[in-house]
């Protein structure tokens, strides 16, 4: 966006443009009190900017209304789901208007003959995942917040997950979209069919796009059948590279986990104090891994796996035989994230990702960066698609500190770029990354992702100062 369109959208709502909104969506379902407008501001980023309204959509057409009047008056718009992303993109950085979903929550059509499901975008996934299993399905995006997060919140991050591995991220997992321009024009994406190649991949351009490009209103996601049965092992090794070359072991036998998860010392050190879990005290790296599909198939996809998994460094292997097994071995991973809350609540977590075999190279760099700017730093993540989430733990309150994290975080991504990676797996861009894009992605194509914001969006309404640094 140039400098000139950023000038024309201003965060000062004229008094007609209040007016003509309540009149489109119901004067019940507009707020302008800051105090009502002040929890729309935030996200699970931590970031804050008071909204100048907050505006509740139940209907493509309201959707669609309240788009064409923020085009007319200039006002800047952001589509909010329920928030919680972790980089700043539900953060209304200019004021303006906050455009809630989270009313449009219904499942319009379940399609089990054809593996399909339409839904609004303020569907909570969980709510799609019980809906889809009554019919022997399941919907494989399944960030951690699954239970509160929402499908359009899902598509504008492309969320993923352990499950990704297996399934594929949202992107792989939407047929197509119903959606609303910067404009207030009326888009159709995608097909209804699960193959399909008549004209350029709109779905896949606006999943993961931060609602920078079109609010989607509507989405027609691809089911997949639920596993008749599950296996879970817990495989803990002496150092970091270890445990990655097992992960190179195991992905490159016939048997696909559905979850390959990691913890590194740090954050292995940390779980001994907030749970039960008995781990050898010389642990430096540890493996969550989990299988499913047929029950017949699993005996022998343990046995694969577990050869795998076997090899020089490997400290413990254990497999769960029952659901209750199962459980207390994942109540390890699950332990991490209250931990991590605990010790360190202005913790920075990045989720960058770097090809598999060259995890070690990114903990051992992680440990040096952590001695150099004096920031304990915890690691865990997607093992199988080299997901690893950095945690920097600081501390606010300590100066050094404060002047010392964002420096850090700039070298953790030189570092992860070094490596062949990139800067985010699934969290997206949002604010909190949005600077250091021009690392990670040259100036010509820059431009031309600028000109493709302009074509959807020409005003620069949609999430303005999102994504792009400023000029």
């Amino acid at each position: 966006m140039s400098a000139a369109d950023r000038a024309s959208v201003s965060s000062e709502l004229p008094g007609p443009f209040t007016e003509r909104l309540k009149q489109v969506l119901g004067a019940g379902n507009v707020l302008t009190d800051p105090a009502d407008c002040w929890p729309y501001g935030q996200d699970n980023s931590r970031k804050h900017t008071l909204p100048d309204a907050v505006a509740f959509a139940t209907t493509h057409a309201q959707v669609q209304e309240a788009v064409r009047l923020c085009n007319q008056y200039s006002v800047p718009l952001l589509a909010r789901g329920r928030g919680t992303g972790t980089t700043g993109s539900a953060i209304p950085v200019r004021g303006g208007l906050v455009l809630s979903l989270e009313r449009m929550d219904r499942i319009i059509e379940m399609d089990a003959a054809n593996r399909v499901m339409r839904v609004e975008p303020g569907a909570i996934n969980q709510a799609i995942q019980d809906q889809a299993a009554q019919h022997g399905f399941f919907w494989p995006p399944d960030p951690t917040s699954s239970a509160y997060c929402t499908v359009g919140g899902n598509i504008a991050l492309n969320a993923a997950g352990p499950r990704a591995l297996k399934y594929g991220s949202t992107r792989e997992n939407v047929l197509g979209l119903v959606a609303v321009t910067g404009k207030g024009d009326e888009i159709h994406t995608g097909t209804y069919t699960t193959k399909g190649v008549v004209g350029y991949d709109l779905t896949r351009l606006l999943i993961g796009s931060e609602g920078t490009l079109a609010i989607v209103t509507q989405a027609t996601l691809k089911l997949t059948p639920l596993p008749e049965a599950r296996r879970t092992l817990q495989a803990v090794y002496d150092s970091v590279r270890a445990a990655a070359t097992a992960v190179s072991r195991l992905m490159a036998q016939p048997v696909t986990p559905c979850a390959l998860e990691f913890m590194d010392a740090a954050a292995i050190e940390m779980i001994r104090n907030y749970s039960q879990a008995e781990l050898p005290q010389d642990a430096g790296a540890l493996l969550m891994i989990e299988l499913d599909g047929p029950e017949a198939a699993m005996d022998a996809a343990v046995t694969k796996i577990s050869a795998a998994a076997r090899g020089e460094g490997l400290l413990n292997l254990a497999a769960a035989k029952t659901k209750d097994e199962a459980t207390a071995l994942w109540a390890t991973r699950k332990a991490l994230s209250p931990a991590l809350r605990n010790i360190a609540p202005n913790k920075l977590n990045e989720d960058v990702v770097v090809p598999v075999s060259r995890i070690p190279e990114l903990i051992d760099g992680l440990e040096k960066l952590s001695r150099e700017y004096g920031i304990p730093i915890v690691n865990f993540g997607h093992a199988g698609n080299g997901n690893i989430h950095v945690n920097l733990l600081y501390d606010t309150q300590d100066p050094q500190q404060e002047r010392n994290a964002l420096p850090c975080v700039s070298k953790v991504f030189d570092l992860v770029l070094a490596l062949g990676g990139t800067l985010s797996g699934e969290h997206g861009i949002g604010v909190a990354k949005r600077d250091y894009i021009n690392r990670a992605i040259d100036p010509v194509t820059l431009d031309l992702m600028r000109a493709i914001k302009r074509q959807f969006d020409p005003r620069g309404i949609l999430n303005p100062d999102k994504i792009f640094p400023p000029p």
